[in-house]
């Protein structure tokens, strides 16, 4: 992840960029566009994994939305591309023409190899004062999944499953996930 603005550039400027060029991903981070390369084929399949799974249960469940990669406007100068984000039924309004216009209930960030401090720190922290109330890290390379709940401004109570797992999560306590569905096979697909 690098960043390559000169000029601190507000979220609606951001927007009238249209879309990233090819290769890369586009993010606003404190008025300065920051670039990453496009994800990586294990990314793709635990994203694609972890959002069928629950777009199925929050569809059955008439529960709200599920959506992928969109730009999420967090603040005047903050623009961030949640992998999978997840909007409450109540709280579906946010989502605009152009761009989500608020806070997802959920979050949830796949870490690549180029975006492991990104993640954990400046998307963690810019996530908890934007008042996401939910934030999951999924760490493919080490099989992991993190989920953190919001609780008076910052993210507490880290509930953690690896490998084969199967765990329940906040904002989502009924549904049971196979944590072993998300991971690229070890000897790859060949």
């Amino acid at each position: 992840m690098s960043r390559v603005s000169t000029i601190k550039m507000t979220a609606r400027q951001f927007l009238e960029l249209g879309e990233d060029p090819p290769g890369v991903r586009l993010e606003l981070v404190d008025g300065e566009i920051a670039v990453s390369p496009s994800p990586i084929p294990e990314h793709s399949r635990v994203v694609t994994e972890l959002a069928t799974l629950l777009n199925a249960y929050v569809a059955k469940q008439r529960l709200g939305v599920i959506l992928i990669d969109v730009d999420t406007i967090f603040g005047e100068h903050d623009v961030l591309r949640p992998d999978i984000f997840y909007f409450s039924k109540a709280r579906t309004r946010l989502i605009g023409p152009k761009a989500i216009e608020g806070p997802p209930d959920l979050c949830i960030e796949v870490i690549s190899p180029s975006s492991v401090g990104f993640d954990r720190k400046e998307k963690f922290e810019l996530y908890a004062s934007g008042k996401v109330k939910h934030y999951w890290i999924v760490d493919p390379r080490q099989r992991t999944l993190e989920a953190y709940s919001l609780r008076r401004g910052k993210y507490a109570g880290r509930v953690r499953g690896s490998g084969s797992d199967v765990v329940k999560l906040p904002p989502f306590p009924k549904l049971s996930i196979p944590l072993n569905k998300l991971w690229w096979p070890k000897g790859g697909f060949r």
